[in-house]
């Protein structure tokens, strides 16, 4: 306990004397000498010295925390004004990011009412629509037949025509309704004929099933004016389904104008069978 305690006296005699105050004052034979009567005089446990080095520690310690107290204040000051500033920059940076984002959502707005207006003086109509969740039980492939079976009919409101949808990606229509179920001729059949548009050059063309898990595009005015992996989607022509439906993007092998399908028709498992009807405003 004495060395322990010897040792710590010398530790907090050092840190008070290296202090730039104090290297004005004592010289560095002083502190030797100071040290080594000290270190003997304790041999002898004098309650002198023990009050001593108690006082000389004490005044060692209150010093050090004394002349910290600037440097830790420059430094916390120094801490803090970064953080404000960076939290500042960081304000002024959201700010502009928030005022692009409302412009371009009032844009989308904007863009949004136009449509409606334009599709409103055109035939004065809007679409709404219902949907109903079918699951399939059987899917149906030969080299001319692509079409599915499921488990919704007349009894849950099924209608010949509705959209059958896989998501938000248009896989067919319903042809066959019974009470129960009813049969769905998918996209890639071969009496499959749609009309479509191309975008974003906006060309309508027809788009036709091959037997495969693809379309092709027939009738187009010109084939080179389409690019490859052009969207696909439904024109509304012919009021067999509404416009703007997503189907697929183009894909050029050889001279064929080919659509890849957005959906795997191999891997359907629930559809949404969709009624579009036009009501007046």
């Amino acid at each position: 306990m004495q060395a322990s305690g010897r040792d710590d006296f010398v530790i907090a005699i050092r840190s008070a004397f290296l202090k730039k105050e104090n290297k004005q004052k004592f010289s560095l034979s002083a502190l030797i000498i100071l040290t080594l009567i000290i270190l003997v005089l304790g041999k002898h446990n004098f309650k002198v010295v023990e009050y001593l080095k108690i006082t000389l520690r004490e005044v060692a310690y209150r010093s050090s925390f004394i002349v910290s107290i600037p440097e830790n204040f420059i430094k916390d000051s120094y801490i803090t004004s970064k953080n404000h500033f960076f939290v500042y920059e960081e304000n002024i940076d959201l700010k502009k990011k928030l005022k692009i984002q409302s412009s371009k959502n009032y844009n989308i707005e904007y863009i949004l009412a136009e449509n409606k207006r334009l599709r409103s003086e055109i035939d004065d109509l809007d679409y709404s629509s219902d949907e109903i969740i079918a699951k399939v039980l059987i899917d149906k492939q030969s080299p001319f037949l692509k079409s599915i079976i499921v488990n919704k009919g007349s009894m849950e409101k099924v209608k010949l025509g509705m959209s059958v949808m896989d998501d938000n990606y248009l896989i067919g229509k319903v042809v066959e309704v019974s009470f129960s179920t009813s049969r769905v001729l998918l996209l890639s059949d071969l009496n499959s004929k749609i009309p479509v548009d191309i975008m974003p050059k906006g060309m309508q063309s027809i788009m036709t099933g091959t037997g495969n898990e693809y379309g092709n595009i027939q009738y187009i005015r010109d084939e080179n004016y389409i690019e490859e992996n052009s969207l696909v989607y439904t024109s509304g022509a012919g009021g067999i389904f509404k416009s703007g439906i997503p189907i697929g993007k183009i894909t050029k092998i050889d001279n064929d104008i080919n659509v890849k399908f957005f959906s795997d028709f191999s891997q359907l498992r629930f559809v949404k069978l969709v009624l579009f009807q036009k009501e007046e405003n």
